[in-house]
């Protein structure tokens, strides 16, 4: 083939925006991967009373458009299961969410990526969202607290 010839131009259009896509998405992946404070498939438990004590933000829950679609552990969305999507916290952890107004709490599995916001935020299963009380107001202030494995 030649450059002069339509379908060489195609082709190396097509092989530009492969290239582009590979370039935008990798590093994109490999922050997914990152896990604050310790290294991949570890996870710290710190001794820290502030942390122990949870991370006060936001909770929304999943619309239901979402059942039945895969989520980034490659398990399944069942909204009637007590599971959460957070941007940081490891797949495969529990953590503890307590509503703030009324002191209601669930324990979830992080099964799932939310985007990145300002302020902590999870987003919790309908069931976990109705057992907390938000299904009504859509959103709640809510402490999250990892749980290790002694307090489970």
């Amino acid at each position: 083939m030649r450059p002069e010839n339509p379908k060489y131009r195609s082709l190396l259009r097509i092989v530009a925006c492969l290239f582009a896509l590979l370039v935008i998405a990798l590093p994109v992946q490999a922050e997914e991967l990152k896990i604050p404070g310790g290294q991949a498939g570890t996870q710290i438990v710190s001794s820290n009373a502030k942390e122990a004590e949870g991370k006060v933000g936001k909770a929304t829950y999943y619309a239901n458009r979402y059942n039945g679609r895969r989520t980034s552990s490659g398990a399944i969305f069942d909204q009637r299961k007590m599971t959460a999507a957070h941007p940081t916290i490891p797949h495969g952890t529990r953590v503890k969410v307590q509503n703030l107004a009324n002191n209601k709490s669930v324990v979830v599995t992080v099964n799932d990526r939310c985007r990145k916001r300002s302020f902590e935020i999870i987003d919790l299963s309908r069931t976990a969202a109705r057992d907390l009380d938000i299904i009504r107001q859509g959103v709640a202030t809510v402490r999250i607290t990892p749980l290790d494995e002694e307090g489970l």
